[in-house]
């Protein structure tokens, strides 16, 4: 798998993954693009340099910044592991129902790190997958967060409620959002870019709230929603 841009490869510097090389454009000599190469140097990751042109020729994109590294496919969490360790705190995660567009997803990943988020889970079918995409949007955050698929994501919120978390679906026709108790064991639901959250999934929600909407358009990018949400139930969480 490829990691495109320097902040992505930088952010993926700072982990145990596996680099099998880093192509960097030959015309590379600031100092933040010098400190990525020594970082990489140090690490005792091989470096190609190459010309621009090499470099479009592998990003089709050509968003590469200077800098693509390549390493295996996405190594995601393991799904037990995470609700093992999520019994025992009062932990805040995410679960995804449905986004299948790669670029919501990088930004769903990029939000839910920045906030602090314990773990981001979603169905191993019918949704988008962390590939190549999703780690240049997400500009690296994808090997900050824990990330797990499920086969059946109405099942893991079961498990979620046998560990004693209350699940809030993220969905039109709730309360308003703002006002919601996330303390506690939470799980915040979001659901897919056009359908929302499927049926049986918000049946299994112990709540829903919205974003209430003040303008003529009456709904949210999922990414830019799930943002809302996420940064609002730690602002309520760490009681800012």
């Amino acid at each position: 798998m490829k990691t495109e841009g320097r902040n992505a490869v930088r952010e993926l510097l700072k982990t145990d993954a596996k680099i099998e090389k880093i192509l960097v454009e030959n015309s590379m000599r600031d100092a933040e693009s010098r400190a990525i190469v020594e970082k990489a140097k140090e690490k005792g990751i091989r470096l190609q340099f190459a010309e621009k042109a090499a470099l479009d020729r592998e990003c089709p994109g050509r968003r590469h910044q200077g800098f693509i590294a390549y390493t295996a496919d996405y190594a995601y969490a393991d799904e037990d592991e995470l609700l093992r360790a999520a019994a025992g705190k009062d932990g805040f995660y995410v679960v995804l129902d449905g986004i299948t567009d790669p670029h919501n997803l990088g930004s769903i990943i990029r939000v839910c790190e920045c906030a602090g988020v314990d773990g981001l889970l979603f169905a191993d079918r019918r949704s988008a997958c962390v590939n190549e995409t999703v780690m240049r949007v997400s500009e690296g955050a994808a090997n900050h967060l824990k990330i797990a698929r499920t086969g059946n994501v109405n099942d893991l919120l079961d498990q979620f409620k046998k560990r004693g978390y209350w699940v809030t679906g993220a969905e039109l026709g709730g309360e308003s959002i703002y006002g919601v108790d996330f303390t506690g064991k939470c799980v915040l639901v979001i659901g897919g870019e056009d359908t929302g959250i499927r049926r049986l999934t918000r049946e299994k929600c112990d709540r829903l709230a919205e974003i209430p909407m003040f303008g003529k358009v009456n709904s949210l990018n999922a990414s830019v929603a799930c943002g809302v949400a996420v940064f609002e139930a730690m602002r309520r969480r760490r009681g800012l």
